[in-house]
């Protein structure tokens, strides 16, 4: 049974620390992170229309792959991955600070010779270097005819199997970490705003929250 307008409401405002989590991991890879954003809303809107509570799953379980989803189609539409504005800005100076240090020193320089020059390190630049190239397209035109170019994704049924185990180490937790937790990553509070909520120091939900994670690592590793 689908959520009551109200139910629905509540799911998508409590939730919206779910389309950020699942967005950052997108971060950097060509695409603006508003754009991230916005498509992950539009799978939380999806998941929270579609969510039955009594199939016994937390929402959160259900929202994750279908939230993925949406910000993976940011990626294919178009057939092109696309690079954001900010990205292709800096990409067009470090194509032109490497032709002048070319120039200059009759040779191409290397990428931590580069770093230097944009004071970046050797990652953003190799990051920036990748923007600068041509983009491929996702679609190729044969003699069998337009085909989609293979593309390894994760898959759903792992990320399933992944929440459905966070869901369960989470649940041995007792009530006041599960609360900081769901602060936190759920709800996408601060470490402040977390302390406030819970009578906290800043601090004291620091030192908390790292002991929370290094145990939740330990159960969850094999």
């Amino acid at each position: 049974m689908a959520a009551t307008a109200e139910a629905r409401e509540r799911l998508i405002t409590e939730n919206m620390g779910l389309v950020h989590a699942c967005a950052a991991r997108f971060r950097g890879k060509g695409a603006e992170y508003d754009d991230l954003v916005q498509a992950g809303c539009v799978g939380l809107i999806k998941a929270a229309d579609g969510f039955d509570a009594a199939r016994g799953f937390a929402f959160s379980t259900y929202a994750v792959p279908v939230i993925l989803g949406e910000i993976r189609r940011v990626f294919r539409e178009g057939g092109t991955v696309k690079v954001g504005r900010a990205l292709k800005e800096k990409a067009r100076l470090a194509v032109r600070e490497r032709e002048r240090l070319t120039r200059l020193n009759g040779q191409e320089p290397t990428v931590s010779e580069l770093a230097q020059a944009l004071g970046l390190d050797r990652e953003q630049t190799a990051e920036i270097l990748n923007a600068a190239q041509p983009t491929v397209p996702l679609t190729r035109t044969g003699e069998e005819g337009e085909r989609t170019a293979d593309i390894p994704v994760e898959s759903a049924e792992n990320e399933l199997t992944e929440r459905l185990s966070l869901e369960q180490a989470l649940g041995s937790l007792p009530a006041p970490d599960r609360a900081l937790i769901a602060l936190r990553y759920y709800g996408g509070l601060t470490q402040c705003k977390t302390a406030e909520r819970l009578g906290l120091t800043q601090v004291q939900v620091s030192r908390r929250e790292k002991k929370i994670l290094s145990q939740l690592r330990q159960n969850l590793l094999p």
